[in-house]
């Protein structure tokens, strides 16, 4: 996070943001452009953080000379679905006690926090140069995350799988790499193939590639299926949540979003999914506001070290920013 001091004028804070993430544009035109848009952006962040009793913060990122539009448009690229009408099992369904609390990063079921980086061919949005083609292979991460946390519980041992084995790989149904997926299919995917291997094995590289059977046959892990919490329904998600990391599909289309940086997300946000990202745990603050603890991919510098808390049990059934709508989890 990049902190402007007051007296510093918006030119030099977007020469020191500049600075701070390598940023380079073609040429002044640009360059103009570009730092209109971070201090508008400067702009809103500190009108959103001057407002009291909000119970976030959001703060200047990478992501900082990008309009709402540019950053949607880029980098989230879940598919999602229509449900199946037949539900499906759900192991967790008598679940009748849970932790008031849960980590499963202290529980060493979660890897640290990768990095989507660029995911595609370069891809430049029309005038501006140096633009990179932004993440959109959430959904490998999403159910990589969760295959991670499911293989420790089992086996004690935690081991970074790969993400660009599915990118690679799993290309022959809903899921195309760096073009967008579903969770699930990449359980299925997984199922099928026996097995992923480890990310050093298979390192990823955030570009859709041919895939390596070599590597893809040495499994690191395994898994024996995967099921579907029922949907909008937040309490089953809590019975799931507290059992494992759980894959879960998001609305992260808001500028809130784009410039979270701490504290519980209560911002306004729809249930129109385009992002997976994984519940990891879930808790309440200081005040008592309920929260999921989210894993994103979009590495350390974004939220809290990576992560975002989402506030818990709100009125609408599907969650805040659809969370309850389409969670799922593997079996081991």
């Amino acid at each position: 996070m990049v902190k402007l001091l007051p007296e510093t004028s918006s030119y030099e804070s977007h020469e020191q943001w500049m600075a701070r993430y390598g940023r380079v544009y073609k040429d002044a035109d640009e360059k103009e452009q570009r730092s209109k848009i971070f201090q508008e952006n400067v702009r809103y962040i500190e009108s959103s953080n001057s407002v009291m009793n909000k119970a976030y913060k959001l703060a200047v990122n990478e992501f900082a000379d990008l309009t709402n539009q540019e950053f949607t448009s880029t980098r989230n690229r879940f598919k999602a679905h229509e449900c199946s009408p037949s539900a499906s099992a759900f192991r967790y369904e008598n679940v009748t006690a849970v932790p008031s609390s849960m980590d499963w990063r202290k529980k060493g079921a979660v890897t640290p926090v990768k990095d989507q980086g660029q995911c595609g061919k370069q891809k430049l949005l029309p005038g501006f140069s140096n633009l990179r083609r932004s993440p959109r292979c959430c959904w490998a991460f999403s159910a990589v995350a969760a295959m991670e946390g499911i293989t420790q519980l089992k086996t004690g041992k935690l081991v970074s799988l790969s993400e660009q084995e599915l990118v690679d790989c799993d290309t022959s149904g809903q899921d195309q790499g760096c073009e967008g997926g579903l969770m699930d299919d990449a359980f299925d995917f997984i199922l099928n193939n026996k097995g992923l291997t480890t990310e050093s094995n298979y390192p990823y590289k955030g570009v859709d590639g041919t895939c390596n059977s070599n590597e893809e046959s040495n499994h690191a892990a395994a898994i024996t299926g995967h099921e579907d919490v029922p949907a909008n329904s937040e309490s089953a998600l809590l019975k799931a949540v507290a059992s494992q990391p759980i894959s879960v599909a998001i609305d992260a289309s808001g500028s809130d979003f784009q410039f979270y940086s701490s504290g519980v997300f209560t911002g306004e946000c729809g249930t129109e999914l385009d992002h997976g990202v994984t519940a990891v745990g879930y808790g309440a603050s200081a005040d008592g506001t309920k929260y999921w603890l989210v894993k994103n991919s979009w590495g350390t510098g974004w939220g809290q070290e990576g992560y975002i808390m989402m506030q818990r049990d709100v009125d609408a059934q599907e969650g805040l920013c659809g969370i309850a709508m389409m969670a799922s989890y593997p079996t081991a």
